[in-house]
């Protein structure tokens, strides 16, 4: 178990990164794709209503098809890595797909059948 300060200096480690990364365009790491200014989102790794506060850079299409395939208890138990976002299945194929559109590329997303049914 860390204790408050520790895990606040860990914090301030990763947003001293976060800030290093800002000065030039990072890249997604669901794609790979450089991520322009107008398409950036924050994604929080461990959702903010479940406690997270660590965020990653990611497309914004990226990050809306996140939320639109798991809901925030998935992503908090499950799906709290990049690596395993990028073992779902159906996050695979999408991240297949938009890997080859332009950076600034971006198209509407809708959420899951399984979702949107419950």
């Amino acid at each position: 178990m860390q204790g408050r300060i520790k895990r606040r200096q860990l914090e301030e480690v990763a947003l001293q990164a976060a800030a290093n990364e800002e000065m030039q365009d990072p890249v997604c790491p669901l794609c790979g794709r450089d991520i322009p200014e107008s398409q950036r989102d924050a994604h929080h790794l461990i959702p903010k209503s479940k406690g997270g506060r660590v965020t990653q850079y990611l497309h914004r299409i990226c990050h809306r098809q996140v939320h639109a395939l798991f809901t925030e208890n998935e992503l908090a138990k499950h799906y709290n890595t990049v690596e395993a976002l990028l073992e779902h299945p159906e996050m695979r194929g999408f991240v297949k797909w938009v890997s080859g559109k332009p950076a600034d590329f971006y198209e509407r997303v809708r959420k899951s059948q399984r979702l949107r049914d419950a």
